[in-house]
């Protein structure tokens, strides 16, 4: 692609590099000419990809303090930069389905260039006004029972997924991904945020041999790119999926893989910027930042975005400043636990720390509301007899705790659930568990009706027919 073909040409005046210090770039106009904050440049240098700076600060009245979102290396002092007169715009619409962009909106799938008058849109936004936002309410059924039964997702809403490494956030948002697509009549927009590229690879692969990607649009940031591309990328993918949701009216699904890393980017680049860090380090407008970008994740009449977000905890803090702004945010709060992994309890959701606004007997109905309740009274209540048993045992319980832990034990597996997306790994295959067999099955357990059964049965199985059929094999196997 040519330099036309990201950033329009402008007759605003023209600078000259005065400093280079990483992703950091100071530039120096004529006196009086200094671009605005947030204005995008343009690098006129002699490489094949025009390199793209926005502005973050004035430091007098000829210099100003620019982030870029590409290599600069072998960019030299006194190269020609030129302001395009406004922030960044980044091509939205229907010629970008399909397609995998970058932070500048540049085509990075090797195919075809997008098409003749693909509108821009600037990634600078302010969200929809509050008299203009409607709630959300409507309860969006995965099926994936431990979600569906205890932190039930809105449809318009926001909802993150929190875990350390390893414990499952990305095959949780993969397999999301595939039960939306089924279910959800709309367009999807992937942000991934400073993940690997392999990792991008594999969901680019995936999406075009499963027939969905003519409704999705990737966007990446990659880990390999400057702070700037990773820090952006969130607000490129945002702008396609407001366009969508204002112009065209549909229903977005917004994924972001991992929020974190945008909060990472950010603090990178508050320190290159010279701003003193905050607590544990983090940039002193961290709270501004996720806010920013948070509260334009918003729905209208007619038209809803759903973000679905996974967030990265380091060290498996929980009280990180990074995961406290986040999860103030969110209408749905997924923690993902590193015990309940080590167990084999996959997905690896704690029910006893994750919540959802949605869990109200007035939005998911008494039923509902009753029976979640009376789970996560039964699996409380394991928890906190988990020390006497592994001091003294079972057998020293009351007969009422006795036939708790026997529930509670029977419900863990029954929460577990075989992925679609992980059936080539695991050999098993997935399941989707609509939430009125997930609601039967669960109130089945807590009345007794697999007390008799193997705890075995129970594990990585869809429904309760499913478990009863795997408790009858063993048994006629065990007969044999």
């Amino acid at each position: 692609m040519g330099k036309q073909d990201t950033i329009p040409h402008s007759p605003v005046p023209t600078g000259i590099v005065h400093t280079v210090r990483g992703a950091v770039v100071d530039v120096v106009f004529a006196q009086g000419g200094l671009p605005q904050i947030n204005s995008a440049l343009v690098v006129d240098w002699d490489q094949p990809a025009p390199l793209v700076l926005e502005v973050h600060s004035h430091l007098d009245q000829t210099t100003l303090r620019a982030v870029a979102f590409g290599s600069t290396t072998g960019l030299s002092r006194g190269v020609d930069v030129r302001d395009t007169g406004g922030p960044l715009t980044v091509p939205v619409g229907t010629g970008v389905l399909g397609r995998l962009l970058n932070v500048v909106g540049e085509v990075k799938d090797n195919g075809l260039a997008l098409p003749e008058g693909t509108p821009r849109r600037s990634i600078h936004a302010a969200p929809p006004g509050l008299i203009a936002q409607t709630g959300a309410a409507a309860v969006f059924e995965t099926g994936i029972k431990v979600i569906d039964l205890l932190t039930p997702m809105a449809q318009g809403g926001k909802a993150a997924m929190f875990g350390g490494a390893g414990v499952g956030k990305t095959v949780l948002v993969m397999e999301l991904i595939r039960a939306m697509v089924e279910k959800y009549d709309g367009i999807s927009v992937f942000a991934g945020i400073g993940e690997r590229s392999r990792e991008g690879h594999e969901l680019l692969s995936e999406m075009q041999s499963s027939g969905v990607l003519a409704r999705t649009v990737l966007v990446y940031g990659q880990m390999n790119e400057p702070p700037g591309a990773r820090w952006r990328a969130p607000l490129t993918a945002l702008t396609i999926s407001e366009y969508f949701r204002d112009q065209k009216h549909q229903n977005v699904l917004l994924l972001m893989d991992n929020v974190f890393r945008f909060v990472q980017a950010g603090a990178e680049v508050s320190s290159l910027l010279g701003r003193l860090p905050s607590r544990v380090g983090y940039q002193p407008t961290l709270a501004t930042e996720v806010a920013g970008l948070q509260e334009r994740i918003a729905s209208v009449a007619g038209a809803a975005v759903t973000a679905i977000q996974a967030v990265y905890v380091p060290a498996d803090d929980f009280t990180d400043p990074a995961v406290t702004t986040i999860s103030s945010h969110m209408d749905c709060v997924i923690v993902l636990s590193r015990a309940q992994a080590a167990e084999g309890f996959y997905p690896a959701i704690d029910p006893l720390v994750s919540s959802s606004m949605l869990l109200d007997p007035l939005v998911v109905g008494e039923a509902h509301y009753q029976i979640a309740e009376a789970v996560r009274q039964t699996l409380a209540r394991f928890r906190e007899l988990a020390d006497i048993i592994s001091l003294l045992g079972v057998e020293e319980l009351g007969n009422a705790d006795r036939l708790v832990v026997k529930r509670a034990r029977r419900l863990q597996r029954f929460l577990t659930q075989p992925f679609m997306v992980t059936e080539a790994f695991t050999g098993t295959a997935g399941a989707s568990v609509p939430l009125a067999d997930t609601l039967a099955g669960c109130r089945a357990i807590l009345d007794g009706a697999a007390d008799d059964w193997a705890e075995q049965s129970l594990y990585m199985v869809g429904t309760l027919a499913d478990a009863q059929a795997k408790e009858a094999a063993a048994n006629t196997g065990a007969a044999a």
